[in-house]
């Protein structure tokens, strides 16, 4: 373990043995609710108490260990081009976009309007071109496509305009089905998806302590086709969970260790990410907040609990939620992506591109985001110190009152130890005035025009629909 992603602790030890114990406390004597009927008699076989009438299940301590034991504590998720792949549970940290937002917002507007398939492809193709944006999560809803069709044309457009691993929520049953047919086909084969997964299932459980009966079910489909599979829970502190964030941490983690738990039941060893979507309520407007640093706290703690578990870890953080292309919409996602990220969460959806309490992408905002990604990963890696770092030898031969700007170290550090930024400009104001007093939101327009104008780079040809693979959709 790279102990060195693990900078920032919210917790000590002793919270995070606490909220272990309080977690257990209440899944043996509190219990769950279990709505979905084949999950209920999943739960009912290593269960100590079972309530038929309420569909509450109770699990001892020495239980619930025993079948999270069975997650794998590394869940690699592989892209078309071996560089894109992402070891989780390795002590690496991962960015990625994330949220299923309904809306866009176009450069120079101030309304949002509906999403559409073509809008999901252009981000697909930007997300692609980014180098710090490590996976795409597939973050829009196509609006005018028919539920039933969703899946399919969601996660074929992430096949055809990215080699990065796609990851994605599901909305139905025969989606499920088809996208996994659809990608063995890409693969060549339902084992060779199977050894190297280049997409991953997103199934969301219901706050608190419940297991609904449609993601249940999706969840069971999900784990018996041994894709690698995050189940995330969503806990809002004064809504779904307590207002303390200790109490939300509980919430939370009993939440996520019951859909852990369930993968286990179904199939042991799936490859399941434990998942957090925790957030807070603005108790003044009672309504859902994306970025406040309470979200990236919890979240952050949460990376604890899971290297407590060692089990990998979905986290959420990047979300802003101004509506447009302001110093809000910057300063909420960065403190939010460094702090999850110093805490060594593995992989932190939702990072890149998502405003307006998740509703809205902009794509201009991925490639801003990609910049606060590249400075949070620098900071990630810390500081090495060694016999080269330490550049004695030319301390040493400049000596008092010399400078390092000639010296071979000064050239192969710039780059190694310093992040370049693309969109921060560092000119002086008279040449910025002189060069048309851009903002950093025009630099990533301009970015965002140079991708789109290009022809677009296909890894796969695929239509959008059932009929796109012969034989997808029976």
């Amino acid at each position: 373990m790279n102990t060195r992603t693990h900078q920032y602790r919210p917790l000590d030890q002793q919270a995070v043995e606490r909220i272990d114990q309080a977690t257990m406390e209440v899944l043996s004597e509190t219990g769950f609710e279990v709505h979905q009927p084949e999950a209920f008699e999943y739960f009912k076989q290593v269960a100590h108490e079972v309530d038929e009438q309420k569909r509450i299940v109770k699990i001892k301590e020495e239980t619930v260990r025993e079948l999270i034991a069975k997650a794998p504590s590394t869940v690699t998720l592989y892209g078309r081009e071996d560089k894109h792949n992402l070891v989780l549970g390795s002590g690496e940290v991962y960015y990625t976009t994330g949220g299923t937002a309904l809306n866009m917002l176009d450069f120079g507007q101030q309304e949002s309007r509906p999403a559409n398939l073509k809008d999901l492809e252009n981000v697909i193709r930007v997300v692609d071109n980014m180098d710090c944006i490590d996976a795409c999560l597939l973050p829009t809803y196509p609006n005018e496509i028919d539920m039933n069709d969703v899946d399919m044309s969601r996660f074929s457009a992430g096949l055809t305009y990215t080699s990065k691993h796609i990851m994605g929520g599901v909305y139905t049953s025969q989606g499920i089905h088809d996208v996994i047919r659809m990608a063995e086909q890409v693969a060549g084969s339902p084992e060779a998806l199977r050894e190297r997964p280049f997409i991953s299932l997103i199934t969301c459980g219901i706050s608190p302590l419940r297991l609904d009966s449609k993601y249940g079910s999706y969840m069971i489909q999900a784990a018996r086709e041994g894709i690698p599979l995050a189940v995330p829970a969503e806990p809002l502190s004064g809504a779904t969970a307590p207002m303390s964030l200790a109490g939300s941490l509980v919430i939370q983690n009993c939440d996520a260790l019951i859909n852990v738990m369930l993968t286990q039941l179904v199939n042991p060893g799936t490859p399941v990410i434990y998942g957090s979507v925790a957030s807070t309520m603005d108790m003044k407007k009672m309504t859902y907040l994306g970025a406040p640093v309470e979200s990236g706290m919890i979240n952050a703690a949460t990376a604890q609990m899971t290297h407590y578990y060692g089990i990998p870890y979905y986290a959420t953080a990047g979300i802003s939620d101004s509506k447009t292309l302001d110093a809000q919409c910057g300063y909420e996602s960065a403190i939010t992506n460094l702090l999850v990220g110093l805490a060594g969460a593995d992989f932190i959806h939702d990072a890149a591109g998502l405003m307006e309490f998740a509703l809205t992408v902009s794509l201009e905002k991925l490639v801003l985001d990609n910049e606060i990604l590249g400075m949070a990963k620098r900071a990630i890696r810390g500081i090495t110190v060694d016999d080269t770092t330490l550049c004695l030898g030319d301390i040493k031969k400049a000596g008092p009152g010399g400078n390092f700007v000639t010296v071979r170290s000064t050239r192969k550090f710039m780059r190694k130890e310093h992040f370049q930024p693309v969109i921060s400009d560092r000119r002086q104001r008279e040449l910025w005035i002189a060069e048309g007093a851009d903002t950093a939101a025009d630099r990533a327009h301009e970015i965002v025009k140079r991708i789109l104008n290009d022809t677009p780079k296909k890894y796969v040809e695929l239509n959008n629909g059932y009929e796109a693979m012969e034989g997808v959709g029976s």
